[in-house]
This record gives C-alpha cells, structure tokens and sequence, in this order.
C-alpha cells in the first residue's frame, strides 16, 4: 500500500485540481518535454502543454487524480516517483514538483533520482511551501498549535517542511546550481489578515523575517553534473 493511502484518499477531490497557473512563468518557452511529478489531475500540465507546446507526462499516485490526468497529458504513470519507476530512457527538458517534495519520504534521494532524467539543459521547477509563512508561524507561537489539516502548510501528509534557507540547502546539497530562488503566494496576495502588521514588525527588525512574507518558494535548479 502507498504510504498515507487513507489519508490521500479522503483528500477533497478539489486538492487534486489546482491549476498552479502562478509556476507557468518559470516554465522556459523552449521545453519540448517536461515530466510532473505529483501532476494530480493534469490541470498544470494541460497548461504547459497548451502555453509552451509541450509533452507532458505525469506522474501520479492516485488513482482516481492519475486516471483524469491522463485525459489531458500524453502520459501518466500511476506510481511514485522512486527508482523503481522506469520512464524506458525517457529524458526531459524539464521535471516539475509543485508541492510535492515535502510529501516524499526521501526528497534528496527524488532530486539524485532525477538527474537521470534530464537533458543535457534540463531544469529543475519547485514550488515548496514555507514552514516560516508568517500565518505558520502565528499559529505556532502565538496559538501555540501545530494543526492537522486536510492541505496547506499544515498538510498531515507532508512529512517534511521546509524554510527558505533548508531549500537551498537541500539543493546544493544534491549539487544543484539554484537559478532562482522566489516567494510566491504572499500574504498580501492570499489577503490574509495580519499583512500590516507584519509589514511593521518585518521593518522594525529590518527586514529580519522578509522570508516569513511568502506561502510558498518557487526554485529553478540544474544539476552541476549537466
């Protein structure tokens, strides 16, 4: 049984839906293939390929996500992304994890894993939520509270989390050069209460938590090795 199944698959079937249409910008025009790791219903994929021309092949573990997936993408594999996954020497311009690392089990061993499916140029694209999101943190240390919730940061299928300095971190770690490194979603975008308020204690600190601004951090890596 995939790890979480119960949980994943009480999921709203809205959590599999996102269009992420904010991650289309750090997609190069010039990707030919790309593979989605965690492509849910193939929603951002179907951008891509719409957008950039693209094929886009998926990789999803569940079922029901996997199978409408698979009507809009050219391929969709229903499985994790580990090395037992075998793509038939497939390689790709680029790979894709919309929030998906925090939920693996060994994210380091995913980014070594995908070196083999790169291109010569090919890029990494993350978007990664951020355990230091001001509203995180509130609820932390002033509700002194670490919630369960169905998705967000407090997602309990994610089994990792991450700041903006771990991001960086794991990635040079896996001997990735990180291109870009970008908040994405802020509070002010989310119209989340609490954005003046921590515009004044972000200044009073000079600028001391700017990265406690953003939901999530968009990455753009390649591999040393290409």
């Amino acid at each position: 049984m995939k790890p979480l199944h119960k949980e994943y698959s009480a999921k709203d079937r809205q959590y599999y839906a996102q269009n992420r249409d904010e991650m289309l910008k750090y997609i190069s025009p010039d990707t030919k293939s790309l593979l989605d790791v965690g492509c849910s219903s193939g929603v951002f994929g179907a951008a891509v390929k719409e957008h950039y021309g693209s094929t886009v092949w998926g990789i999803e573990p569940d079922e029901k996500a996997a199978k409408l997936a698979e009507v809009l993408l050219d391929r969709v594999y229903n499985t994790v992304f580990d090395e037992n996954l075998n793509l038939n020497g497939k390689k790709f311009d680029c790979i894709v994890f919309n929030d998906v690392l925090e939920h693996l089990v060994n994210p380091v061993a995913a980014l070594e894993l995908c070196k083999s499916y790169l291109t010569d140029k090919g890029i990494i694209v993350c978007s990664i939520p951020n355990i230091r999101f001001f509203d995180a943190v509130y609820q932390i240390i002033i509700n002194k509270d670490f919630p369960q919730t169905d998705s967000g940061i407090f997602d309990k299928t994610h089994l990792r989390f991450f700041t903006k300095k771990s991001i960086v971190r794991l990635f040079t770690e896996v001997d990735y050069e990180i291109r870009m490194v970008e908040g994405i979603n802020s509070i002010k975008e989310l119209n989340i209460k609490g954005y003046k308020n921590f515009k004044i204690l972000n200044s009073l600190l000079f600028n001391a938590i700017e990265d406690m601004e953003y939901l999530q951090y968009a990455v753009v890596a390649v591999a040393k090795t290409h």
